[in-house]
Parts: C-alpha cells; structure tokens; sequence
C-alpha cells in the first residue's frame, strides 16, 4: 500500500475516533446524567485538536509535522488520563483542584450554591466499561495511537 495513501487513512481514522471519543463523554455526560470531573473534562480537549489536526492532516498528508503533532496531542492525553487513572487508584495525589471542598465555606448562599454545582472528586469512577473506568481506557487507547503514529513516522518512509 502506498505509504501515502496509509497516511491518508490513519488521519481519517483519527478524525472518527476522536470524534467518537468526544460524542461518547458527551452521551455519558448530558445522556446518562454522570458529571465529569475537572480531569475528565481536562481529557477532552486533546481529542477536540486531534479532530482539527487530523482533518489538517488529511489534506496535507505528505507533511511529516502534522504526523508529529498527532504524536504530541496523544502524548498529553496519555499523561493526563495516566495521571487520571492514577488518581483513581490511589497511586497520586489529587491536586487541590479535584478535591470537593465545600465544608469550607461558610457563608450558607455559597454553600448551596457549590452543592448545585458540585463537580465529583478526581478519585471517585462514575462510570466503567469493560471493567475500567474511562480515563484508563484514554490511557491505553491514548498510548496506542502514540506508539502506532510513531512507527508510522519513523519507519513507514516513502
């Protein structure tokens, strides 16, 4: 198969997938009535440039950068939903941002207003598909796509 033609696919492969990826959190989010945490949210705008990128990429195809910034928006989604999953299994921190914090409020408007608007905690899984929460399959989806857009790249030469 001529390798770009190869490149051709891979880009329109990336453009559904991410679009996938972003109509799925939408439909658990607004469907399902599950609300995402700061990092679940922080996870999809990775997958919002890969579309624009790969649609990019499918009409400059002979352009070895594009390819290179497919490689870096899966990295960062890698280590965004690796550092997610950590989270959930209690081998990192949450940063202050996860954390719910309403017991420290004090004014009684504030707090019934941060109660409405409560976002859940980083470590709590709202959600799990074949046995994984979905920041976990991010990540190995995530690492895949990186891996696989690296071999691509470096021996898939014309």
């Amino acid at each position: 198969m001529n390798i770009f033609l190869k490149k051709k696919n891979y880009y329109i492969f990336i453009l559904i997938y991410s679009l996938l990826a972003i109509f799925f959190a939408l439909y658990v989010e607004h469907i399902l009535q599950i609300k995402p945490c700061k990092l679940c949210l922080y996870q999809r705008i990775p997958y919002v440039l890969a579309i624009f990128i790969s649609f990019i990429g499918y009409n400059y195809f002979k352009n070895e950068k594009i390819l290179v910034l497919i490689v870096i928006i899966f990295t960062i989604s890698f280590l965004i939903s690796g550092y997610h999953y950590g989270i959930e299994n209690n081998i990192f921190e949450e940063f202050s941002g996860c954390a719910v914090n309403s017991l420290e409020i004090i004014d009684k408007k504030e707090l019934l207003k941060s109660l409405n608007n409560n976002i859940p905690s980083c470590k709590q899984v709202n959600y799990n598909l074949f046995g994984m929460s979905l920041a976990g399959i991010n990540f190995l989806l995530s690492l895949l796509i990186v891996i696989y857009s690296l071999r691509i790249l470096f021996y898939e030469k014309n």
